[in-house]
């Protein structure tokens, strides 16, 4: 099959040409798809996009009428495409789900360490021969309260880790873990319980439209005034507005995030030159307790070589006529 593959990654190129391996005729591009750069996709039957990508109502209708029919996704979170009117045009669309919880996880922790040990910070003062340590203090992790806010594939990892480093554990989840409840001694509380009572907080759960800016004012109110909170998720599940409000009165320890709620625009880019235009984007890098990365948890060399292995087989099936685990929607009637 013809596939176009948008926002294509230098880094990701050579794990993607290895995975398809002359099977399918491929053409890669940098530009992300939008209403503008949907033309580009003419003559393709498949395209394959990432999370940055728009694949709203009206980029579908635009690929729909030059003859595209399925989209994979390199990605396990799906917010950015509209799957209901997919499915109503009658494209078949699949994601990554699986491939690399691990990688998520280990970056969330490293970030967590990175700014309670000031790692950043430490090494920008040693090269410049400065040796002392009296802005560096940290605390134990060992013995805190950690909320894990989801459980499923990522969140379940998180807690295994932190289990490691003999934390309390307390999470939310629409279904409890056993196994998580029976070998990490996990204690399932509501929200607001798990906001009032953490440490620490990482967030591991897909972006929808129930959880849009789930952490919102009321929710960082409840929060204890040292906190740390994690988000490797999705930006838009957290309020940047009440964040940022948060953060200017103190009322939160910290911020560590590898992404952001508009990252459109900003990520994937180097604005070096330029600049930023998002002033909120600006303005949380302002703060000193933020620790922020550019949504670069997945690139990892496994996770890289799993999205590249799981699009080319998804393509590879539908070629054959085939349905796959993957693939996103198929609970839903056409219309």
């Amino acid at each position: 099959m013809k596939l176009l593959v948008y926002s294509t990654k230098k880094f990701e190129l050579p794990f993607l040409e290895k995975a398809n391996g002359n099977r399918h005729k491929v053409t890669y591009i940098a530009d992300a798809l939008d209403s503008e750069t949907a033309i580009q996709a003419v003559g393709y039957k498949v395209i394959s996009i990432f999370s940055g990508d728009d694949a709203s109502s009206i980029v579908l209708e635009k690929l729909w009428e030059l003859g595209v029919r399925y989209i994979t996704l390199r990605s396990s979170g799906h917010n950015n495409i509209n799957i209901k009117t997919a499915k109503r045009y009658g494209f078949r669309v699949a994601n990554s789900p699986d491939y690399s919880p691990y990688a998520i996880a280990e970056h969330a922790v490293g970030l967590l360490l990175a700014f309670n040990r000031k790692i950043i910070l430490a090494d920008k003062q040693v090269r410049t021969y400065n040796f002392l340590q009296h802005n560096l203090m940290g605390f134990d992790i060992h013995g805190k309260t950690v909320g894990i806010i989801g459980t499923g594939r990522i969140g379940s990892v998180m807690v295994k880790i932190m289990h490691g480093f003999g934390c309390k554990i307390i999470a939310t989840d629409l279904e409890e873990d056993n196994d998580l409840i029976e070998l990490c001694g996990v204690t399932y509380v509501p929200l607001e319980e798990l906001c009032s009572q953490s440490d620490i907080i990482s967030i591991h759960i897909p972006l929808t439209y129930d959880n849009h800016q789930l952490i919102n004012r009321n929710k960082l109110e409840l929060m204890k005034r040292n906190v740390i909170l994690i988000n490797t998720a999705r930006g838009a599940i957290v309020d940047t507005k009440e964040l940022i409000k948060a953060l200017e009165k103190n009322t939160i320890g910290g911020y560590c995030t590898d992404v952001y709620e508009k990252e459109k625009g900003s990520f994937f880019l180097d604005n070096s030159k330029n600049g930023l235009k998002d002033k909120q984007l600006k303005k949380l890098l302002s703060f000193s307790n933020v620790l922020l990365t550019p949504h670069q948890a997945f690139v990892t060399k496994e996770a890289l070589a799993n999205i590249a292995e799981v699009m080319i087989s998804t393509i590879t099936n539908w070629e054959k006529g085939l349905l796959c685990k993957n693939e996103l929607g198929l609970e839903l009637i056409d219309s």
